[in-house]
């Protein structure tokens, strides 16, 4: 079944908030064997500049993965999950993710096609502070496959 183009633009309400903690971004950097000390050591991410350590530029994930779910859920969508395949992540940073940012994710359907009777959604997860700060746009294309 051909996805509904009325979804795109549909946003949804932003998600908890996810609190950035320094375990969590060393452990991440760990998990994609980046050494950096810009993810671990708080006196080498200040020598750069930075007010804490900082996470890897893919660390996004984390939270906006989470965040994008709400889509899946949406019975208006009705993709069946089970023939999804991810067809492409792509981020754009305003500004590095910190170690105590408090991060609230908010996702939009930005386009639903339908292409050789493949069914292709593209979401926005917007992660902004608490404060309103934009920090980083994470977008995935999903794949049902026909």
């Amino acid at each position: 079944m051909a996805l509904d183009r009325e979804l795109v633009g549909r946003s949804y309400p932003p998600s908890a908030v996810f609190e950035v903690g320094r375990g969590k971004i060393a452990e991440f950097a760990t998990a994609i064997g980046d050494p950096s000390p810009l993810y671990r050591d708080a006196e080498a991410a200040r020598a750069a500049g930075h007010p804490d350590v900082i996470a890897p530029p893919t660390f996004a994930i984390v939270v906006s993965l989470e965040a994008a779910m709400v889509v899946l859920d949406d019975p208006d969508v009705a993709i069946d999950y089970a023939r999804v395949v991810h067809g492409e992540q792509r981020f754009a940073h305003h500004r590095p993710i910190r170690a105590g940012d408090r991060l609230i994710a908010t996702t939009t359907i930005d386009a639903a096609r339908t292409v050789a009777g493949n069914d292709l959604l593209t979401a926005r997860v917007d992660l902004t502070t608490e404060d309103g700060e934009a920090v980083c746009t994470a977008t995935s294309m999903l794949v049902a496959r026909a």
